[in-house]
């Protein structure tokens, strides 16, 4: 009868049907994440609701309805993004490859140095590094963009590191032994595996881009920034609250998208 028992089990750990219900398991997880996600633009889009009928039943006075015009806004809503968007773009094609070159073994002494240069651009205050770039390179919009890249530089580059380094050497030495050149090894055992890390480094410098880049307005970059800082020093608290909801909503917003990336791009079974 041990046999046969022994049989049975292993009949019923192949069985097709239990990688069906772990695979169905692992999407109905996957969804129920998004699901989760989901809740957050509802409560953006109300807060927004909230904003728009508070600025509504403000007496604004001449200068705050100027700056409250809905296509002023709409264009400093356009400059943030594509500021954001240029910057993080930037980030991670300049991060990614340099933190795979500092975990490959002739890099790997350079990885302090690597490190403390990222270190080194976000240890200075935004402000600061936004007004000596501007002193040396001029005021504008890509001077605000190549602040922005290495102000957020650090938590991609780090992220990239961290991930490629918690492979198991063991997987490596496997595809290795199975003919994979180092390149392939990379490119589908260390990346795939490293992924959702540097993921959710690109969502942290996503988030730290869309908040900095309300400082570009010093530099005559654009962004929400201006109407922000224009309510500070006209002592308009209508403009200051509502330049300062919207800077956080899309800074809450770019924070859903990258929680929605990370999902959507992480290799499946991890």
């Amino acid at each position: 009868m041990a046999p046969a028992l022994v049989a049975l089990d292993d009949v019923a750990l192949d069985d097709p049907a239990v990688d069906t219900q772990q695979l169905a398991t692992r999407g109905s997880g996957f969804w129920r994440r998004l699901m989760g996600l989901s809740v957050r633009p509802i409560l953006l889009a109300a807060v927004l609701g909230m904003l728009y009928l508070w600025v509504q039943a403000q007496t604004l006075d001449s200068i705050e309805r100027r700056v409250l015009n809905p296509h002023r806004i709409r264009i400093d809503l356009w400059d943030h993004v594509q500021l954001s968007l240029i910057a993080t773009a930037l980030t991670i094609v300049i991060a990614v490859p340099v933190g795979i070159l500092l975990t490959r073994p002739f890099a790997r002494w350079i990885k302090p140095i690597g490190l403390g240069l990222g270190n080194f651009g976000q240890a200075i205050p935004s402000i600061g590094l936004i007004v000596l770039l501007a002193l040396w390179l001029g005021i504008g919009f890509w001077t605000a963009v190549i602040g922005l890249v290495v102000y957020a530089t650090l938590p991609i580059l780090r992220n990239t590191i961290v991930g490629l380094d918690g492979v198991d050497p063991a997987l490596k030495e496997a595809a290795r032994g199975m003919g994979m050149s180092r390149l392939a090894v990379l490119g589908r055992v260390e990346l795939p595996l490293a992924v959702p890390v540097i993921l959710a480094g690109v969502r942290t410098a996503l988030v730290l881009t869309v908040a900095t880049a309300t400082l570009a307005t010093f530099i005559d970059a654009g962004g929400l920034g201006g109407g922000l800082v224009a309510g500070i020093k006209l002592n308009r608290p209508a403009l200051s609250l509502t330049f300062g909801v919207l800077a956080a909503v899309l800074a809450l917003f770019a924070d859903w998208v990258g929680g929605i990336a990370e999902e959507v791009l992480r290799p499946r079974g991890l």
